[in-house]
């Protein structure tokens, strides 16, 4: 029976201390949420700039469904494009400084869809070791040459382009610009630089640094002077919203357009989201005081959980790494914070790689002074 085999597979994740469950949490929109019926300090969510209680999002939003309606009603290549998708498209495009953008349901599906459409059998990818499930799904599906280049190591990058890009007919080298789950960097100038000398794309994912990294939070690329030719945006983590999109040059966008499996085979993003993404851009370009208000978060702490002797690996962002090592370790001391009214979560497998996992602490620009100090509190009460 089919159901043996379902029991089975949840067993071995049990066995591996690898089963998750979904909280139900309702983000109240200052720093706290209500979770099983407590209010808890919310260091968990990627809403970086706290927008996504924003009442000027939640207006947006409405009178775009009152207009164009709550559904697209059918594939973007069908009937499913509206004018709020023009709108948002030409709005993310601006921000980023690109010619085009198109707009997907989700981060996983751009990447999903934009990696096949650009490459192919015949074609080589170079992509880092530790990119998110999106890139990795996405260069496997392209049927491409895929070679896995060690962390943030532009010398095997290299190594890599040098041995096999004569052999193949396009290259394109595949890289977050802010990790998710490390809080690192990719070397952006040195990554453009080699992809020049030996024609190659770039593709830059920048879905943890949009918002919150960069010139008016226009990013990493940004912050560095490059101009990469393929770049992901994300629209659901500083934004305050869901869906994504990818940008570039006019003809790479169309070409993504017309091959993009995930797009050309989903419905549109719903027109009541798309109608607000001008207003979540304008309202995170002009985030200034958030975003000093979230590093002040940050900072603070990542000097607080350090002095409490916890492994915590601070790097651009807010997202803080507290390494534990074993996939117990993580759950157990996030239930123990959560005993305490925080909420974060543990990281395993295979959302990292084995022998890493983690607390993902992450706060928002709503987490206030006395959010972290409460926080912090919690934290020494739980250390070992």
């Amino acid at each position: 029976m089919f159901d043996d085999h379902v029991r089975a597979r949840l067993a071995d994740l049990d066995a591996a201390l690898l089963r998750r469950a979904a909280w139900v949490v309702r983000d109240r929109g200052d720093g706290l949420a209500e979770e099983s019926g407590r209010v808890r300090i919310l260091l968990a969510s990627n809403d970086y700039l706290g927008l996504a209680r924003h009442p000027d999002l939640a207006r947006a939003i409405a009178e775009a469904a009152t207009v164009h309606g709550a559904g697209a009603g059918a594939a973007r290549l069908i009937t499913g494009t509206g004018p709020s998708h023009r709108q948002a498209e030409a709005a993310a495009a601006a921000f980023v400084g690109a010619e085009a953008a198109l707009l997907f349901s989700s981060g996983y599906l751009a990447n999903l869809g934009a990696l096949p459409a650009l490459v192919g059998p015949g074609d080589l990818i170079v992509s880092d070791a530790l990119n998110h499930a999106s890139l990795i799904d996405g260069c496997r599906l392209s049927g491409a040459r895929v070679v896995v280049t060690p962390h943030r190591d532009a010398e095997a990058v290299r190594a890599a382009l040098h041995e096999h890009r004569a052999a193949h007919r396009a290259a394109l080298v595949v890289t977050e610009a802010l990790f998710s789950m490390d809080a690192t960097e990719a070397p952006l100038r040195a990554l453009r630089a080699l992809c020049d000398e030996y024609r190659a794309g770039l593709l830059v994912d920048e879905a943890h640094a949009l918002g919150v990294l960069g010139p008016e939070g226009r990013g990493l690329s940004r912050d560095a002077g490059i101009e990469a030719d393929v770049l992901i945006g994300t629209l659901g983590k500083a934004m305050g919203l869901m869906g994504a999109f990818v940008a570039g040059r006019a003809e790479t966008i169309d070409l993504v357009l017309n091959r993009g499996r995930s797009f050309v085979f989903s419905t549109g993003l719903s027109p009541a989201i798309a109608g607000a993404v001008p207003t979540a851009i304008a309202l995170a370009t002009a985030a200034e005081t958030r975003r000093a208000d979230l590093a002040l978060a940050t900072s603070r702490l990542a000097q607080g959980l350090a002095t409490l002797g916890y492994d915590v690996r601070p790097g651009l962002g807010p997202i803080l790494p507290v390494w534990l090592g074993a996939p117990d370790a993580a759950t157990g001391l996030a239930e123990r914070l959560r005993e305490r009214d925080v909420l974060v979560r543990g990281i395993r497998p295979p959302t990292v790689p084995a022998g890493t996992s983690r607390l993902r602490v992450v706060p928002s620009a709503l987490t206030r002074p006395e959010l972290v100090e409460r926080a912090l509190v919690a934290f020494a009460e739980v250390a070992s």
